[in-house]
């Protein structure tokens, strides 16, 4: 009986023109995103791989100079795009894919697009996943709202019952139909999508399947909570116009309405400083100090280093004094970054914790976030390339400092070689595993699983409880 009803309502959407049309609309917006999105991520990837050769190639061709002075040259590192970013660009044309590594300094992220773009370009940006999260919930909620409440309208619905079908039947037969009229949407959109992977993927094709395989169940389960929500309120409302009305109000209240009091609820409850406050704060603490971050003082590492070596003036010791300090220096200034931007990336994530618990009320935030973490383009994952770099811009300042005072002594003047830059190793950034991934994602996954189940709930009562005229 259920085959009949699924055979029925795909038979009758198919022949909607409605649908056609919408189907159609969003397809279309869809396989454009879907373009767009690869095109963009592949040009990026170009252009990062040639700056990051440029950039490797002018650090090895410096000639000769003292070490610091190379340091203070310094070099770039770029954040690789993953497979999965072409669907979601998440937080990074915000934040930025670049940094400059140099002495002293801890530097902000460039190349940030929405730096650059104008309010109407930022509100006018698509990807595939606004149009999932915000067009494809908009087309099941125009192909279900009439479901039952249709069906009660035109006086069928007794009929149906009467025939000896079960409510619950009629209900799955219903939601089958819709889902599978989707189908013919998504399916080859998804075929489009892994096919991009494949050839968008540099690495193994493993790990970017994978994410993708968690990627589309959190999808279809989000979808799986509008044609349940969509059921629910048809057999609720008393009639079609009425159950669009407020299936209509639902969608604005989860995709436009929810995210926006996310965003303004995070910043008020935990702030975060402007960029040009942060800038002064961190150039205050490094020049004056903090209270419990001892300031280095080249006089008392003079005489550090000669106690330490035995000997009664600068020129007896076997390191350079300036090399030394200059590396006491730097580990002053790593402690004041990591007072700060740990303070930072901190508020950061604080702020995603609200999102993530306010998908209570709109599950559009909680498979967003989601989206974000698999497609490697979150908060988290962001911090996590940003600890590589900085790990790699430290290295980078003892190796250059530890050269000047191992290989010279105190005002002498030294000039390292081609050979020290091209001893040191390149940059070289491994993205956290899929696993990671979803111990940082726990309550949206949550969220998502609530969402799920709390419809199928109300949906099965509302029907078990539908009025039949």
């Amino acid at each position: 009986m259920i085959r009949h009803i699924v055979r029925k309502e795909f038979t009758d959407l198919l022949r909607d023109g409605r649908f056609r049309w919408c189907a159609a609309i969003v397809g279309v917006l869809l396989l454009v995103s879907l373009g767009s999105g690869l095109v963009e991520t592949r040009r990026a990837e170009t252009a990062h791989a040639a700056a990051r050769d440029t950039a490797r190639e002018h650090w090895e061709s410096q000639g000769e100079k003292n070490p610091h002075s190379a340091a203070h040259y310094g070099i770039y590192a770029f954040k690789p795009r993953l497979p999965l970013s072409f669907l979601d660009q998440g937080v990074d044309p915000y934040t930025g894919t670049s940094v400059w590594l140099e002495a002293h300094r801890q530097n902000d992220f460039l190349m940030r697009p929405a730096q650059d773009a104008t309010a109407g370009q930022r509100l006018g940006a698509l990807t595939a996943a606004q149009v999932l999260q915000h067009l494809v919930p908009l087309l099941i909620i125009l192909l279900a709202f009439g479901a039952l409440a249709g069906e009660r309208e035109q006086g069928t619905l007794k009929q149906l019952l009467a025939s000896g079908i079960s409510r619950r039947d009629l209900a799955v037969g219903k939601a089958l139909g819709v889902a599978a009229a989707l189908a013919l949407l998504l399916i080859p959109a998804a075929i489009i999508g892994s096919a991009a992977i494949t050839l968008g993927s540099t690495g193994p094709a493993a790990p970017p399947f994978a994410r993708g395989a968690v990627l589309t169940a959190g999808y279809l389960a989000y979808f799986g909570v509008f044609v349940l929500l969509a059921l629910a309120v048809s057999a609720w409302a008393r009639s079609a116009r009425t159950a669009l009305v407020a299936l209509l109000g639902v969608w604005v209240l989860n995709g436009l309405v929810a995210p926006r009091v996310a965003v303004d609820l995070s910043k008020w409850l935990h702030p975060t400083p402007s960029a040009v406050e942060f800038a002064r704060t961190m150039e205050r603490e490094v020049g004056s100090g903090v209270p419990g971050i001892e300031r280095p003082d080249r006089d008392a590492t003079t005489a550090r280093l000669l106690a330490e070596h035995g000997v009664e003036t600068v020129d007896e010791l076997p390191v350079n004094v300036i090399g030394v300090y200059l590396q006491e220096s730097e580990e002053f200034a790593n402690q004041i970054f990591d007072r700060n931007y740990g303070a930072l990336w901190n508020r950061f994530e604080q702020q995603g914790t609200v999102h993530e618990a306010l998908s209570i009320a709109a599950p559009l935030l909680a498979v967003r976030t989601l989206s974000m973490g698999l497609a490697g383009t979150d908060v988290e994952q962001h911090r996590h390339f940003a600890a590589a770099a900085e790990d790699y811009r430290r290295d980078l300042m003892r190796r250059m400092n530890g050269d000047l005072a191992e290989n010279s002594r105190t005002g002498e003047t030294y000039l390292a070689d081609a050979d020290l830059w091209a001893e040191t190793p390149a940059f070289q950034y491994d993205a956290p595993s899929l696993g990671w991934v979803l111990r940082n994602r726990t309550l949206s996954l949550a969220m998502l699983g609530l969402w799920l189940a709390a419809a199928f709930f109300i949906a099965a009562s509302r029907v078990r409880r539908a009025a039949v005229a």
